[in-house]
């Protein structure tokens, strides 16, 4: 890379992209499925429909997505995502524990002939401990109960290291990569200042 960076983004003849100070980069990869694998487990989970419940999936995928610095859903209006989550075709569940809202999963099929994992993920103190793979044999169950062709994912360098290797051993096939280069969200007043603290502010 350039000694000597400037705030403006630019090719740099060694394949360096720039990124502005004031914005984060991340590597995305693409994973899909055209069928289910095998069912690993039946065991039923305690998952709960969120609906148009706004307050408490905002809740949750803070709760979930902070520490990854996720930042989507957080720059929706409220109408906006209102309107994903009241969709028919959009099912938003959350896994209960103890009375506590511990994981996220989000289908939607409104792509015809496809289901998308839009958001999947854990509140970080329940990581580790099997739940994440029991979390995804619901999420194909559910995602191939449709007539569909293939279910896709995506995830990206600022979620957590070890999420592409997840949906691999889960059965999905990574397919594409691009870069998204946005607006640090810590920034735009977001998400909070102290969000993802792996992640350093270059603009202060």
């Amino acid at each position: 890379m350039s000694d000597h960076p400037t705030d403006e983004p630019r090719l740099c003849l060694d394949g360096y992209t720039v990124v502005p100070p004031t914005h984060v980069a991340a590597v995305v990869t693409y994973l899909e499925m055209r069928e289910p694998p095998p069912p690993r487990s039946r065991e039923g989970l305690p998952l709960a429909a969120i609906g148009a419940d706004l307050a408490r999936y905002r809740a949750l995928y803070a709760a979930i997505g902070v520490p990854w610095l996720w930042f989507g859903r957080a720059r929706m209006a409220d109408d906006a995502l209102l309107t994903i989550l009241s969709d028919p075709d959009v099912e938003a569940l959350a896994l209960v524990e103890d009375g506590r809202d511990i994981g996220l999963l989000e289908l939607d099929w409104r792509q015809p002939g496809e289901a998308q994992l839009a958001y999947f993920g854990l509140v970080p103190e329940a990581v580790g401990q099997g739940r994440g793979r029991r979390l995804m044999d619901e999420a194909l169950r559910r995602a191939f109960a449709r007539p569909i062709g293939r279910f896709w994912v995506h995830t990206c360098t600022l979620d957590h290291p070890g999420a592409v290797d997840f949906y691999r051993r889960s059965g999905f096939r990574a397919y594409a990569r691009a870069i998204e280069v946005t607006p640090d969200p810590r920034l735009t007043g977001d998400l909070p200042r102290d969000a993802a603290g792996q992640i350093p502010f270059l603009a202060e």
